[in-house]
């Protein structure tokens, strides 16, 4: 001790202050990266899906629109109220697949360790798996199996 003053380390240690500001500005700047790593890579993200019979084919963009649908040449054989519904189940099976992959791109740039980085993940997957879409019906199964 010096004058009152601890030696090394303490509040009043200009290179200790000065370290520890660095260190902070460092991961300030990792996590801006980061997140900008994750934003690109999301911006970017497309999710293809098919249902089972392979009468529809969707493609969302990373908030879930549609951006593409493709239908088969069975849909001539299939009552107009099954292709609908086969539709809507098919777009919600792109949004969770899309939902699990934001999720994962979130937790491969800012990792899962943050509150904000949990809270983000979970805000994701929360706005694309919701609202539901329509549950399968059972007309929607007896196709399938026929």
């Amino acid at each position: 001790m010096n004058g009152g003053v601890p030696d090394g380390g303490g509040v009043l240690d200009p290179d200790g202050a000065m370290e520890r500001l660095s260190a902070w500005k460092g991961r300030i700047g990792k996590l801006a990266a980061d997140t900008k790593a994750m934003s690109d890579r999301y911006q970017q993200l497309r999710v293809t899906a098919a249902d089972g019979n392979r009468l529809v084919e969707v493609t969302i963009d990373s908030v879930g629109a549609l951006v593409d649908l493709r239908l088969s040449r069975q849909i001539q054989r299939v009552e107009p109220d099954v292709v609908a519904r086969t539709i809507m189940n098919t777009i919600r099976e792109a949004r969770e697949q899309l939902a699990d992959r934001s999720q994962e791109i979130i937790a491969e740039t800012v990792g899962t360790e943050s509150v904000a980085a949990r809270e983000i993940a979970e805000r994701v997957g929360q706005q694309l798996r919701g609202p539901n879409l329509g549950p399968e019906s059972d007309d929607d199964r007896s196709w399938r199996r026929a």
